[in-house]
């Protein structure tokens, strides 16, 4: 925390120093002071979160608000007005342009901000895609699936009328099966208390199955009481079977129609860098047919090509967890500097991958990269 404290204070008053003395120069001390006040608010934001016991889910929202609406508005013109001092030793009235610039694409970017915060995290779209396979049996063609992902539901408590939008949105698409792939909470159990009523109203025809990410396993918290990690999980386990979720941790299940039958295979959250792997492929696949279409629930993406590829024969991946880094322009997001695979479908030969940018958020933002209900039909 001490190094994000350090990080902020130079981005803010590096930059409102540069503003200060290089572009308000000839300005009365007024109009400095009024310029400095969101600077003031966020490092009080700071400060109190700093000192803080314990951080929740309010203090994050803000912090990260304040950051998006104070922090990169002021470096965005910093920058186009950095560009234009160098430009202007060529061109002598380039100083004021780009200042002009500058103040557009902040004030662009404010607004961007303020709609992601405002609207955009409760936006709910449907996304429709069609898997076609010449291994899917005859029975399941036209089949209907629908993946929720990355629920992070306690960020919901803000608007719970969303989480009633979204169970209604998924019904009325009138799914075969709902799978779900991971991230259901924050960080507790508890989050999920006043949505299991709304949860439980969650309808398909052939279940709905579900797998643990990363942030499932309640790892991102001090624990001063006597409640620990595992305490916690067991709790959310039991959670997901009260509102009639199928949790498969390691393991698989076959959907029959007739003679023919699919197989749903879910890992434990596979996680890479530093993120927790409790999965095991093997014996998730263990006893299905070699021929028999598989589905895998997977949270992390790169598990696909860690594992998934080179040592299986799934047929389609399911997974989530980048969120689109919770921001999409012109199809371009941040993700793409950290995952090969963020969002959309992927293909290798017959083998496939659909990454969702998730129906949630760990903060209560999103611009582009819109709540995500992903609506599969199975094709032959």
């Amino acid at each position: 925390m001490g190094m994000i404290f350090i990080i902020a204070a130079l981005l803010l008053l590096l930059p409102d120093c540069y503003i200060l003395f290089a572009v308000m120069n000839k300005a009365s001390w007024w109009w400095k002071g009024l310029f400095l006040l969101p600077t003031a608010a966020y490092f009080c934001v700071l400060i109190r979160i700093f000192f803080a016991s314990d951080m929740r889910q309010g203090m994050l929202n803000m912090l990260f608000w304040l950051t998006l609406c104070i922090v990169f508005p002021i470096l965005i013109f910093t920058i186009v007005s950095l560009i234009g001092k160098g430009v202007g030793l060529a061109w002598h009235a380039a100083g004021t342009v780009f200042n002009i610039i500058g103040i557009v694409s902040a004030g662009i970017w404010l607004g961007m901000s303020v709609y992601g915060i405002a609207a955009g995290w409760k936006r709910v779209t449907v996304e429709n895609v069609e898997i076609i396979s010449d291994r899917l049996p005859a029975a399941f063609d036209g089949y209907r699936i629908v993946q929720l992902s990355d629920f992070h539901i306690g960020t919901y408590s803000l608007s719970p009328g969303t989480v009633e939008k979204i169970v209604e949105e998924v019904n009325a698409l009138n799914p075969d099966l709902i799978l779900f792939t991971g991230d259901l909470v924050n960080v507790s159990p508890n989050e999920v208390e006043e949505f299991v009523g709304i949860l439980k109203r969650l309808k398909a025809r052939d279940g709905i199955y579900s797998v643990l990410g990363n942030h499932d396993y309640c790892l991102y918290r001090d624990y001063k009481l006597p409640d620990t990690p595992e305490k916690e999980l067991a709790k959310l386990t039991a959670v997901e079977k009260e509102i009639g979720w199928r949790l498969l941790r390691n393991e698989s299940v076959e959907i029959v129609k007739g003679n023919d039958s699919i197989a749903i295979v879910g890992v434990e959250n596979a996680g890479s860098r530093s993120f927790i792997d409790r999965s095991d492929l093997p014996a998730a696949v263990k006893g299905l047919p070699k021929d028999e279409y598989k589905i895998l629930l997977s949270h992390d993406p790169t598990h696909w090509r860690r594992e998934v590829l080179p040592k299986s024969d799934i047929d389609l991946m399911l997974a989530g967890h980048t969120h689109a880094m919770q921001f999409k322009l012109f199809g371009w997001s941040p993700s793409e500097w950290t995952y090969p695979e963020w969002g959309g479908l992927y293909e290798e030969g017959r083998r496939k991958l659909y990454v969702s940018t998730g129906i949630g958020e760990n903060i209560a933002f999103r611009f582009g990269a819109w709540p995500q209900i992903v609506s599969i039909t199975l094709k032959r």
